[in-house]
C-alpha cells in the first residue's frame, strides 16, 4: 500500500498515478471515447452520475474586468479606479517578444499541440516521477486559460476562487473539455491574446498592458526581450517571482527564462546570453487606484459618482448587480464636474481653512435648473491619515451617500420658511412686532391636525438692538429669529415641511423633519448639497431638480462599447415664479448690506444669499447664489465638538465666527472663480415697498444703516442696463432709494443665527 511522504502530500507513486490518469483521460478525450464518470472523479452531479459527453460545453467567459476611468464636464480624467487593474489589449499591441516568452517558458508546443499535449503529460509524469514531487506540470496555456477564466468569474468571493482551482480530477476533466472548445471556437492567436490579458502578473497588475506600466512604465507593444522574459517568468509565482521584492530571484527566472527561449529556437543562444548579463531596468510605476488619486481635491465627488453607481436601480436591480457591474469595470464615466469651478472651490477653501485646523469646511455648487453638481471639495482631504486630518467622510452629502449626519444649517433655513409663507398668500410687506427675546408662539398648528403646545421656550435674537418691529425684508438681511419664530407659528408648520420636501431639503441622517417651530432656526442637520441645490430652487425661479452627477457612462465588453442609461434629473415646481422671484429680492438684500456682505460679488455680477450660524457656534454657513449657479459652504467641527470662539481658522484669528464672517468669503471667493468669464444675467426682481417711518426714524441712522442695498437703484436698471430684466408688479412708478434694506450687523440667534 502506497503511503503519504513526511509531511504530507502524495507520495512519487500517487503521484504518478495521477498524472498517468490524467493522461489517459486526455488520450481517450482526444480519441473522442465517452468515458463513464465516477463521484470519486469529482463528476457526480445532484446524485446523477454523468458521463464526459454530458458535460456542458459552453464555457461561460465573463467580460475581463478592466479599469474604469472617471472624467470631468470637459473630458479630463478625474480618477482611474479598478477591482483589478487590467488594460486589455490586441494582439497586435503586444511584444512579439512577449509573445515568444510566454509561450516558450509555459507551453513550448502551443503551436503543435490541441488543447492537450499528450506528450506534455507523459514529459510531466517521468520528470515528476523522478524527482519525487510536481517540478513540471502539464497544462496547456488553453487548460490555464479556462482556470484562470473560473478565477476571474469567482470575483473576490474566497470561496469560489478556491472552487476554481481546486486540485481534483474532475476540475481537470472538465478544464480539458472546455479547453477543447476553445481551441475549436477561438483559434490558436485568440487564445493566446485571451491568456495574456487575464494572466496575473503580481503586483495588482492583471494583463500583460497592466503589467508593462508597472514593472517598466511602458507599453506592451513596447516591450523588449529581457523585460518580456522578466514578466513570462513571473506567471508560475507573481509572489515568488516579485522582481520589487526580490531582484536577485527575478533575474534568476528570467534568465530561465531567456534560456528556454533559446532552446526552442526563438532567439539564439547569444541573444540569450547577451540579455541575461543586462540589469532587470525596473521603472516601478505605483498603482494609481481610487478616489484618493483625484486631481483637483475631487476625491470626494470621485467617491460619491461610486455611490450614485451603487445605489442607482438603474445600474441593477440589486445592491449585488450594480456591485458587479462596478466591479467589472471598463467604465467610462463622464460626469458634471466643471473643472473650472472645482478648481476655484478647492483654491478658495484651500486659502480659508488650513488642513489642520480644528475646524473644517465642506463647499457644494450647482447648477440652477439642471441639478448638475458642479464642484465638491473640502478642507479635509480624502485618505485614512487621521494625523494629518485625512478622512474619507464626504461632509458635503447625506450619510446614505458617504456622509455624516449632517449640520444645523442655522438661518439658511429660513428663506425656505419666508417661501411658504409667500406662497401661501403672505405679503413679504408683512410686519411683526419681533422683540429682542419672546416665548415661542403657542399652540401651533403642525401636520395631519397635530398641535405644537410646548410654552415657556425662550427664543432671542443675537443682539439686544435687534428690536421690532420688523417686515420680512429687513427680518431677513438682519436674521432676526424672533420675526421668523412669529412667521412659522403664524402660517403653521405644515405648509414649511411641505415646502422643504419640494425643494429637495431633508435630514442628512434621513429622518423626518421635526413637526416644531424651531425648525425655522435650522434646528434639523442638513448637508451642503442639500442647501445648495434647494437654494438652485431659487435661482431657476421655482423649479426643483434633483441632483446629478454623471452625464454619460460607456462600458467597453471585449472588443466593442456600449452606452449604459444614467439617472436623469427630475424638475418640479416647487413655487410660484413669483414667489421665487420676491424671495430672490430678498436674498438680494442679504449679500448687498445686510449679514452676508463679505460674501457679495460686486456690482456687475447679480448674487443672492443667506448666512447662517447654530446654537453655541458648532457651526457656520453661506448659502448663495446667482442665476446660473448655486453654492454651499459650511464651516465647523464635524464631531460637534468645537465651537468656534476664540479660535484660528486659516490662519486669522476669531473672537466669534458668523455665517457672513468666514463662510461668506469662502463663498465669494469660490463663485467668483467658477463664474469666471461667464455670463452675468440678472434676476427677476420684484419691489417690495418699504414699512411707513415712525416719527424720529429720519435717515434710519439708529439700525445702523438705511441707505437702501442698491445705493441708487441697483435693481431698477442702474446696474442692468436697463435691459428690462428686473420687473415690478406696477412699473409706472419710480423706485425709492431704499428699495431693499439692510444692514451689516447682527446674527440671529439660538439654532438660527444669521
Amino acid at each position: 500500500m502506497s503511503k503519504k511522504r513526511s509531511g504530507g502530500g502524495l507520495s512519487p507513486t500517487q503521484q504518478a498515478a495521477k498524472f498517468l490518469g490524467v493522461s489517459v483521460l486526455a488520450g481517450a478525450v482526444m480519441a473522442g471515447i465517452a468515458l463513464p464518470a465516477a463521484g470519486a472523479l469529482g463528476l457526480a452531479a445532484k446524485g446523477s452520475v454523468e458521463s464526459f459527453d454530458e458535460l456542458p460545453t459552453n464555457l461561460k467567459t465573463p467580460p475581463l474586468s478592466q479599469r474604469t476611468t472617471i472624467l470631468d464636464s470637459e473630458g479630463g480624467t478625474i480618477a482611474t479606479v479598478y477591482s483589478r487593474d487590467r488594460t486589455v489589449v490586441d494582439l497586435k499591441n503586444i511584444s512579439p517578444y512577449m509573445q515568444k516568452a510566454i509561450v516558450a517558458i509555459e507551453d513550448s508546443r502551443f503551436y503543435q499541440h490541441g488543447a492537450v499535449d499528450l506528450k506534455g503529460v507523459l514529459r510531466a509524469l517521468n520528470k515528476n516521477a523522478q524527482s519525487g514531487g510536481v517540478s513540471q506540470g502539464a497544462s496547456t496555456l488553453t487548460q490555464q486559460l479556462v482556470k484562470n477564466v473560473a478565477v476571474e468569474e469567482a470575483g473576490d468571493d474566497p470561496t469560489k476562487v478556491a472552487e476554481a482551482t481546486q486540485q481534483t480530477i474532475g476540475r481537470k476533466i472538465r478544464e480539458l473539455k472546455y479547453a477543447i472548445q476553445l481551441e475549436e471556437e477561438l483559434g490558436k492567436k485568440k487564445i493566446l491574446e485571451n491568456y495574456l490579458n487575464i494572466t496575473f502578473f503580481g503586483q495588482q497588475a492583471y494583463g500583460v498592458e497592466a503589467a508593462s506600466q508597472r514593472y517598466f512604465s511602458t507599453h506592451a507593444k513596447d516591450l523588449n526581450l529581457e523585460q518580456s522574459a522578466l514578466l513570462a517568468g513571473i506567471v508560475q509565482s507573481p509572489s515568488r517571482y516579485d522582481p520589487v521584492n526580490d531582484e536577485a530571484e527575478a533575474t534568476k527566472r528570467r534568465n530561465t527564462v531567456l534560456q528556454r527561449m533559446a532552446e526552442v529556437g526563438d532567439v539564439s543562444q547569444a541573444e540569450a546570453d547577451k540579455a541575461k548579463e543586462q540589469p532587470l531596468g525596473l521603472k516601478v510605476s505605483k498603482p494609481k487606484n481610487g478616489c484618493i488619486t483625484a486631481v483637483k481635491g475631487a476625491g470626494f465627488f470621485c467617491d460619491y459618482v461610486r455611490e450614485v453607481f451603487l445605489t442607482d436601480p438603474v445600474f441593477g436591480k440589486t445592491k449585488e448587480a450594480r456591485a458587479k457591474v462596478w466591479n467589472q469595470g471598463g467604465l467610462t464615466i463622464k460626469t458634471t464636474m466643471d473643472p473650472q469651478a472645482q478648481k476655484s472651490a478647492q483654491k478658495s477653501i484651500k486659502e480659508h481653512v488650513y488642513q489642520d485646523d480644528d475646524v473644517a469646511t465642506a463647499a457644494t455648487i450647482v447648477q440652477p435648473g439642471t441639478g448638475k453638481i458642479l464642484a465638491m471639495g473640502q478642507s479635509r482631504p480624502y485618505g485614512i491619515n487621521n494625523k494629518k486630518n485625512e478622512t474619507t467622510l464626504n461632509l458635503s452629502v447625506n450619510a446614505s451617500m458617504g456622509g455624516g449626519a449632517g449640520y444645523q444649517p442655522g438661518s439658511t433655513f429660513k428663506p425656505i420658511v419666508a417661501a411658504a409663507a409667500i406662497e401661501g398668500g403672505m405679503p413679504a410687506t408683512k410686519m411683526y412686532p419681533s422683540p429682542y427675546e419672546m416665548d415661542y408662539p403657542a399652540p401651533v398648528q403642525a401636520c395631519n391636525g397635530k398641535i405644537w403646545n410646548e410654552k415657556g421656550v425662550k427664543v432671542a435674537n443675537e443682539n439686544e438692538s435687534e428690536v421690532g418691529p420688523y417686515d420680512m425684508k429687513t427680518a431677513t438681511a438682519k436674521s432676526v429669529n424672533t420675526y421668523y419664530v412669529q412667521l412659522i407659528s403664524d402660517i403653521g408648520i405644515c405648509p414649511v415641511t411641505e415646502m422643504a420636501e419640494k425643494m429637495g431639503v431633508a435630514r442628512a441622517d434621513g429622518g423626518k423633519i421635526q413637526q416644531a417651530p424651531s425648525i425655522a432656526l435650522g434646528t434639523q442637520e442638513m448637508s451642503p448639497l442639500t442647501m445648495a441645490n434647494a437654494y438652485a430652487t431659487f435661482a431657476s425661479r421655482g423649479m426643483y431638480c434633483t441632483p446629478v452627477a454623471i452625464e454619460s457612462i460607456t462600458q467597453r465588453v471585449g472588443e466593442k462599447s456600449k452606452s449604459l442609461q444614467v439617472p436623469k434629473s427630475t424638475c418640479s415646481r416647487a413655487m410660484s415664479e413669483k414667489t421665487a422671484d420676491t424671495i430672490n429680492t430678498l436674498l438680494k438684500g442679504v449679500v448687498e448690506d445686510g449679514t452676508g456682505s463679505e460674501a457679495g460679488l460686486g456690482a456687475g455680477r447679480p448674487s443672492a444669499g443667506k448666512t447662517g450660524t447654530t446654537d453655541e457656534r458648532y457651526a457656520a454657513w453661506f448659502v448663495g447664489y446667482t442665476p446660473n449657479m448655486s453654492g454651499a459652504v459650511w464651516v465647523g467641527d464635524p464631531a460637534h465638538k468645537r465651537q468656534m470662539k476664540n479660535i484660528t481658522i486659516g490662519g486669522v484669528w476669531n473672537e466669534k465666527v458668523f455665517g457672513g464672517k468666514v463662510p461668506g468669503p469662502i463663498w465669494r471667493d469660490m463663485m467668483s472663480g467658477a463664474l469666471e468669464g461667464k455670463d452675468a444675467p440678472n434676476f427677476n426682481l420684484v419691489y417690495i415697498p418699504d414699512p411707513p417711518k415712525e416719527k424720529g426714524d429720519g435717515d434710519g441712522n439708529d439700525d445702523g444703516d438705511s441707505r437702501g442695498n442698491d445705493n441708487g437703484g441697483n435693481d431698477n436698471g442702474g446696474n442692468n442696463g436697463g435691459d428690462g430684466n428686473t420687473t415690478f408688479p406696477t412699473p409706472t412708478f419710480s423706485i425709492p432709494e431704499n428699495f431693499i434694506q439692510g444692514t451689516s450687523n447682527g446674527n440671529g440667534n439660538g439654532g438660527g443665527r444669521g
